[in-house]
């Protein structure tokens, strides 16, 4: 069973890391554990989005920006994925270019050194140079970049079910399980 590092970043999109929230703590039998590091731009824009705190409610323990004796912040923790939900271009540019200056950005940098999965999900429109050179960076480093960039296939009806075909996809990229629309599917 894999250990799982969430990061939520400032960018808007909240949504995009409750969803994600949610859905591990259904699938609580296919991780051995998930920690959690969200930005206090993070938090404000959860309270400023969705008009409520549940974050503060959530299972997982929760990490500040400075707690570099995290888990997390060694090849040595063995954390396998890292998900950075929404990921902020700020964000994306500082684990593109190696600058480790906060928990998130080295929680980044030891995944891509071990070899282990990051999945970016990037919640910004449009993009300009600067940001696709980082996505390409970050992909060759070994990084998936996943927008947050919703499918319509599944029909989906609310909010919650939109933003639900992206997070599943990246459920799916995590290699977790997730019972979920599949094109061709039954």
């Amino acid at each position: 069973m894999q250990k799982i590092v969430v990061a939520v970043t400032g960018a808007s999109g909240s949504v995009y890391a409750k969803v994600l929230l949610d859905k591990l703590v259904q699938l609580k039998d296919q991780w051995a554990s998930v920690g959690v590091v969200m930005t206090e731009n993070a938090k404000q824009n959860w309270v400023t989005e969705m008009q409520e705190e549940s974050f503060r409610a959530y299972p997982f323990p929760f990490y500040t920006q400075g707690d570099f004796n995290a888990p997390f912040a060694s090849g040595s923790g063995q954390y396998g994925t890292m998900i950075v939900v929404p990921c902020s271009m700020g964000t994306l540019g500082r684990i593109a270019t190696g600058i480790s200056n906060d928990l998130i950005t080295r929680a980044a940098d030891v995944v891509l050194k071990e070899r282990r999965r990051l999945i970016c999900v990037l919640r910004e429109t449009p993009y300009n140079l600067v940001h696709i050179r980082n996505m390409e960076t970050v992909t060759l480093a070994g990084g998936i970049i996943c927008p947050a960039t919703p499918s319509f296939y599944s029909r989906p009806a609310t909010v919650t079910e939109v933003v639900a075909t992206v997070v599943d996809r990246v459920l799916d990229l995590a290699g977790l399980k997730v019972d979920t629309f599949r094109w061709g599917g039954a």
